[in-house]
Order: C-alpha cells, then structure tokens, then sequence
C-alpha cells in the first residue's frame, strides 16, 4: 500500500484480523474500501464529503445501507493498495505469510 491508501488500508487489515477472525491470507484478499477527497496535509481541503470507493466483492445490502447513510459511492481497479505480510503465533512460534492477490507476489519460507 501506498500514499494516501496506506492508513486506510492498514486499518482494514487489522479490523479483518482482530474483529473478523480472519488470517493473514482472508485479511488481504477481502474486498477493500478507499475514500478519496479528503483534506490533505498538502493544502486542499475536504467541501463536500469527498467519495467512498468500493472494490467488488462488497454484499448489496452493504452498498444500499451506505446509501442509506448519505455516502457517495465509486467504484475503481486497482486504487486499494497492496499487501505483504509475516506473522508468528505467540504460542508456537509457528511463521505464516500472505501476499496480494490482487499484484504479483507470493508468500514463501525455508
């Protein structure tokens, strides 16, 4: 992930790891969501509520309900970041590794 994805991102794929239950693999290839016209650091500033994009994948009762709450919804390939990750169970210092479906890569040890 990267620029203005990167925190958004991040905090998709702790909510999929610690509210979801999901594993490293499930937290990245879930479908994200990037909100675009925000205010930035750099100056311009957020008048009108900016756009929530969604990935596909996304149920449409999800989509209706966001409607329903005023939100402005596009849609758009390959703006939702990207994803590497290791992770060690605590308990049995057993290693994982998941990579981005949605990029070139792969999860790989020895």
């Amino acid at each position: 992930m990267g620029g203005a994805v990167q925190p958004q991102g991040h905090a998709q794929i702790v909510v999929n790891l610690v509210d979801f239950g999901m594993n490293l693999q499930e937290a990245g290839d879930a479908p994200r969501m990037r909100h675009v016209g925000s205010s930035q650091p750099t100056g311009s500033v957020m008048t009108n509520g900016g756009t929530l994009n969604l990935e596909s994948g996304f149920s449409y009762e999800t989509i209706r309900e966001l409607r329903k709450m005023g939100h402005k919804l596009g849609t758009g390939v390959g703006i939702y970041g990207g994803y590497q990750a290791i992770g060690v169970d605590p308990k049995t210092k057993v290693y994982t590794g998941a990579s981005e479906s949605r990029k070139d890569g792969q999860a790989a040890g020895y």
